[in-house]
Formats: C-alpha cells, sequence, structure tokens
C-alpha cells in the first residue's frame, strides 16, 4: 500500500494567537472610515470561549495597528503590544480578569485605528477611480492579512460570526448581511452623506474572508432561475455597471445552479453577487462572504474580466465554487491550502464540462497545465513549494508560497482520483459525501485522506485502485513532474497548436510576407482560450525574431485586444524578442493591479530593460495593492534583503 498519511493536524504555524485554548465566536465591529487620514478608527469586541483550563491570557495577532484601550465593560485590562515580527506582525498579549476553565465565556473590547502601513487596504484618491470624483478603498485579507484591519485570531482553524456597525460618507460593503440602510434603499442616494451601515454575518467565517469596501456603488439585479432560493446581481461603480452587468447576467446564476447539483448541498448564502473593483485590485476573484439584499456571498472581482465578449466569466465558476470550498469547508491551516483552491478548481471545470461539455472542462485543464508548468519551473529554487502540501515553517509568510501549485495540481489530483476510481459516477458522490461531513469545519489534508478511504471502503473495486496511489508522491512530492501525467481530451487546442505550427514554419519570413501568409480568418472560429493557448504555444517555441509579434499585432490585432488574458500572453511573447513593444507593455501593466498579469509582465520588462521596468513601477506605486506592490518590489530587486516568490495567482 503507497499512500501516505500526512500529520492529522499541524499549528497554524502563520499565527502568534493562542487560538487551541481561547477563541473567538463573534467579533462586533464599530468602525469608522476616516477619508482624510486613510485610516479606519473604531473597536472591536470579541466573545470568547476558552477550550482548556487555566487560562490567563488572550493573544491576539495585529499588524500596523495602533492599540489604544482594551477593556471588559470599561473596566480597563492590561495588555502588551509586543514587538513586531517581520512576517507575523504584532503579539498582543491581554491579562484576563479571572483565569477561565474550559468552557468558560468572556467578551472584551479593544480600541484601536488601522494605521497607512495597513497590508489589507488599498485607499485610491479619486484619481485612481473610474468615475474620477469620490476615492474608494477595498481589503484583502487572504492569507494573513485580517491582523491589519483589526486584532484577531488570523488563522483558518477558527471561524466566527460577526456584525458591524460601520460610518462612512460613501456607500460602504461588507461580508455580511446588510441590516441598516433597509435593503430598499438604493445606495447612490447617500453618497457624500454620512451614514451608518449596519451589517450581520450569521455563518461562522474564518478571518481571511472578512472584507469591506466603500466607494461610489451601485447594484442592479440578475434574473435568477424560477425556484431557487438565493438571488444574485453585480455591484460597480456607475461607470462600469452597463459592462459590468452584461458580462456577467448570462452566467453567473446558470454557475450558482449547476453548481449545487453538483456539490450535493444547496447554495447556503441566499445571494451571490459581484463586485467590481478598481484595476488595481490584485486577484481576478476573492471569495470574500457578502452580499445584498437578504445574504451573504460577494465576490471582489478584477475588471480585466470586462472582455466584452463573456470569455472571462470562468473565474466567477471559480469563485461560486468556493462557496462550498473554502468557505464551508476551510483549510486548518495554510498547508493544506490546496483543499481550498483544488476542490475549487475542480469544481469550477466540472461546472464546465455539465455547461459546455468534457472537450471544454478539458481544455481548462490543458491551459491549467502550463500555468502550473510555469510555477513548478519557477519554484525550482525552493522546491519544497512545488508540493502539494507545503511545509510551512513558523513565521513564514503564506503569501510566499502562493502559486498555481494548489490550484491545479490539486486540481489534477483529484481528476485523476476520479479516473482512478471508476469515473465521475463513481467520485462525484465522494464529492459530495466530503461536502456534507465537514461543511462548517476546517480541516487539513488527513481529513481529506482518511474520508477518502472510509467512502470507499465497501467499494472493493476502488479501494483497491486507491491502495495503489502513490499518495505520498502527490501530497509530498516536488519537482517539474505530476507523479502521473493525465491524458485530456486535446480537440479544442489541436486548432491552436496547428495554426502555432504554422507560424513557426515561417519564422524567418518578414512581415509583408507574413501577412500575406495569414489572415484574420484563420482564428474567426476561435474562442479566447483557444487564442491563449495559440499565443503560448508559440512562446514554446525557440526565440523569434521581432517580425513574428509585428506581424502577429498586424494580421490579428492582439496588441489591441480588450481581453487581458490574450493582452498579456501577446505581450510575454512579444518582449522575448527585444524591445519593440516594452513601452506598450510598460504602458499596460502601469494600469494592470491583477498580480497574474503584472508580476510576470514586470519580470519579462525587467529582463529587457531593467531601468524602464524599475521607473514604470516606481512612478506607479501607489496604483498597486500593498500585497501586489510588495512582491513587484522583490521581483525587481528593490528589495534585495528578502528573496521573492516567483509565482502568481488568479
Amino acid at each position: 500500500m503507497k499512500s501516505h498519511v500526512p500529520p492529522k493536524t499541524t499549528p497554524d504555524e502563520a499565527t502568534q494567537s493562542n487560538y487551541e485554548d481561547i477563541s473567538s465566536t463573534h467579533l462586533s465591529l464599530d468602525w469608522h472610515i476616516n477619508w482624510k487620514s486613510s485610516k479606519i478608527i473604531g473597536s472591536v469586541t470579541h466573545a470568547l470561549i476558552s477550550h482548556k483550563d487555566v487560562v490567563k491570557e488572550l493573544h491576539l495577532d495585529a499588524s500596523y495597528l495602533e492599540i489604544h484601550r482594551v477593556h471588559i465593560n470599561d473596566k480597563k485590562l492590561s495588555y502588551k503590544l509586543h514587538d513586531r515580527h517581520p512576517v507575523m506582525g504584532n503579539k498582543l498579549v491581554i491579562s484576563l480578569p479571572t483565569t477561565l476553565k474550559k468552557d468558560d465565556t468572556v467578551s472584551l473590547t479593544v480600541e484601536y485605528s488601522t494605521t497607512t502601513s495597513c497590508t489589507a487596504l488599498a485607499w485610491l484618491d479619486k484619481a485612481q477611480t473610474t468615475g474620477g470624483d469620490f476615492p474608494y478603498v477595498y481589503s484583502q485579507c487572504e492569507a494573513i492579512h485580517a491582523r491589519s484591519l483589526v486584532p484577531c485570531q488570523d488563522t483558518p482553524a477558527r471561524k466566527f460570526t460577526y456584525d458591524a456597525k460601520v460610518r462612512s460618507t460613501l456607500p460602504a460593503l461588507m461580508s455580511a448581511l446588510r441590516v441598516s440602510p433597509p435593503k430598499d434603499t438604493p445606495l447612490e442616494d447617500v453618497v457624500g452623506k454620512e451614514t451608518v451601515y449596519e451589517y450581520n454575518q450569521p455563518i461562522p467565517m474564518p478571518s481571511y474572508l472578512l472584507a469591506i469596501a466603500s466607494g461610489k456603488l451601485i447594484f442592479k439585479p440578475f434574473e435568477v432561475p424560477t425556484g431557487v432560493k438565493w438571488n444574485a446581481g453585480v455591484w460597480t461603480e456607475p461607470e462600469l455597471m452597463d459592462a459590468s452587468f452584461w458580462e456577467f447576467k448570462e452566467d453567473t446564476s446558470r454557475y450558482v445552479h449547476q453548481a449545487e447539483q453538483l456539490a450535493g448541498i444547496d447554495y447556503e448564502w441566499t445571494t451571490y453577487d459581484i463586485l467590481i473593483q478598481p484595476k488595481s485590485a490584485p486577484f481576478g476573484g476573492m471569495e470574500n462572504i457578502c452580499g445584498y439584499p437578504q445574504s451573504v456571498s460577494l465576490t471582489f472581482a478584477t475588471p480585466t474580466l470586462l472582455a466584452g465578449d463573456r470569455s472571462l466569466t470562468d473565474v466567477i465558476a471559480h469563485e461560486i465554487s468556493h462557496s462550498w470550498f473554502g468557505n464551508l469547508i476551510t483549510c486548518a491551516n495554510w498547508n493544506s491550502f490546496w483543499t481550498n483552491e483544488g476542490f475549487t478548481t475542480y469544481m469550477e471545470r466540472l461546472i464546465l464540462q455539465f455547461l459546455h461539455g468534457k472537450a471544454d472542462r478539458d481544455f481548462s485543464y490543458i491551459i491549467g497545465r502550463k500555468a502550473l508548468q510555469e510555477s513548478l519551473e519557477e519554484m525550482s529554487s525552493e522546491p519544497r513549494y512545488q508540493k502539494l502540501v507545503i511545509p510551512y515553517q513558523m513565521g513564514e509568510d503564506p503569501d510566499e508560497g502562493f502559486s498555481s501549485v494548489p490550484y491545479d495540481k490539486g486540481a489534477n489530483f483529484l481528476y485523476y482520483l476520479e479516473k482512478t476510481v471508476g469515473g465521475l459516477d463513481v467520485f462525484l458522490p465522494f464529492v459530495k459525501s466530503y461536502v456534507k461531513e465537514f461543511r462548517g469545519k476546517s480541516i487539513a489534508t488527513a481529513d481529506f485522506h482518511n474520508h477518502l478511504f472510509n467512502f470507499f471502503a465497501d467499494n472493493q473495486n476502488a479501494l483497491d485502485a486507491l491502495k495503489k496511489v502513490d499518495f505520498d508522491a502527490w501530497y509530498n512530492g516536488s519537482g517539474l513532474f505530476l507523479p502521473v501525467e493525465l491524458d485530456y481530451d486535446t480537440s479544442l487546442a489541436d486548432v491552436a497548436y496547428s495554426l502555432a505550427k504554422k507560424w513557426n514554419n515561417q519564422r524567418d519570413s518578414e512581415v509583408d510576407h507574413l501577412k500575406e501568409v495569414f489572415s484574420e480568418g484563420d482564428i474567426h472560429s476561435f474562442n479566447s482560450n483557444q487564442k491563449v493557448v495559440f499565443l503560448e504555444k508559440l512562446q514554446s517555441y525557440p526565440t523569434f525574431k521581432k517580425t513574428i509579434p509585428e506581424a502577429l499585432a498586424t494580421v490579428y490585432g492582439f496588441d489591441k485586444a480588450q481581453n487581458a488574458e490574450i493582452r498579456f500572453r501577446f505581450y510575454m511573447l512579444a518582449l522575448t524578442t527585444g524591445s519593440t513593444y516594452m513601452h506598450p507593455a510598460a504602458e499596460w501593466v502601469s494600469r494592470q493591479g491583477r498580480m497574474k498579469f503584472c508580476r510576470p509582465l514586470f519580470r519579462s520588462l525587467n529582463k529587457v530593460d531593467s531601468d524602464t521596468a524599475k521607473k514604470t513601477f516606481l512612478d506607479n506605486q501607489s496604483f498597486y495593492h500593498p500585497i501586489a506592490a510588495k512582491q513587484i518590489r522583490r521581483d525587481l530587486k528593490l528589495d534585495e534583503a528578502v528573496p521573492a516568490s516567483t509565482c502568481s495567482i488568479v
């Protein structure tokens, strides 16, 4: 038997809190958004329960926070804010008034404010927004940035409910149900007026899903299938509403409805909304639990998804899938992050199969496999980041290990298991059982592993097949290859490969000749993903002369593509041939905050002309979210002291 079971559940190595001794069950937030100082000022009240006898202290994570006062019912408590750890921040140690025994409860309040060094918040002045007339702020707390927004136990191992009061002169959304102003109040009517927004989140969630966005925002609902128990819609700045609504109105409800059937449990959050963020947003999507008008799931999405042809909505399928994998079932520590993202990517592609066919599902695996290969190669200097279960050490930053590995290595692992046990008809019941067993819990890889074998205990054929799987290689293996390379349906990719081969055969031709050989009709029937695969295939060939990207731009217009996935890959190919497209690429990346695009493109620019790359970034540094800016600085070796993780996620 080749299977290897990893440790049951190791403590979270990225928190300084004593969550195993005592933990928060509910947070009450009272915040004021101070636009002039770019700070959130207020308090948090923790409702706590002791898990052990003799608990005398509460340890919370804090980062770049100013702590003003700690008290219980206005009675001051003594506390100490320890010196800052470079990754984990400051440990806030609070002395409890009495020694707690197991199952004792207590509530205490911390008055504090964020600072301009807060790594969770991006503050945009009005010139950086689409409308240009009001400022904007939004958060990104995953992985360990909630501690810079609120003193908390910043670990996925514990979940809490919360309520919030937020005072702001601009509409404020949070990862919770809006209680006030009433759901029928158009928020555009209160723009510029100081208003108290009240929220309630009744479903326990990990700290990284705490979220806020405030700016000039409006809402428009989507139509949903008859008989479902949920609603859907889109939030955005007014100037982007028409494009955003059109882009997502057809697919969003279909994705939710299909995901419900595949997960085997109804969509619990009652609303699925999308917030189209400013261009500086660092991720393609973030599965924040949020919502309006009834309850609680809103995806923070980048405007790079507004391709104008609905070709990038698979990111929404991914974020919808997080409603079950990540939000309901959460990794207990960042070592097992793949249980969030691998399952979500697997489900995303399964949705595509049921809506568009198996070829479409496998085509997504082909595209993902290319991204995975790039991540594995980039992580070769730090092989442990190539592992599915990453052995983080105490005090290491989970952001450093973020890459395509948990997404695509995880999804390929699950697809391999599906094929191993006898196909989807055999494996999907396991997925549904997994959701039912672990909903609401934080789990480690061992929990998944044990449930897999327990579920198939009575299916001898499946069990015998599982016993032959080298789980140790999947969980703990590093290197540039998967333990087992899967065969995919390549029918959608073959036409792209064929066209790329024709271009490679003309690699020595001049632009005028290439314009005679190729025409726009070559790609007339291609969907956007086929264009992406075509460009990626070209990049896999030996380096071309500059005539090839020049001809690609002339014949196919890739240099003007609205679809960010296509434009990005065109620039990545063009920069391998020299500096012809250096300045257009620099101008484009200065308006792209999504790390999937900006980090690799800055690295490519740096190889062509380091001075141009660094100047482009430094001139626009305030545009990027702090998480992205930190990584780009490292990529460009502007911070030589700390090595960079060179991988980016969706």
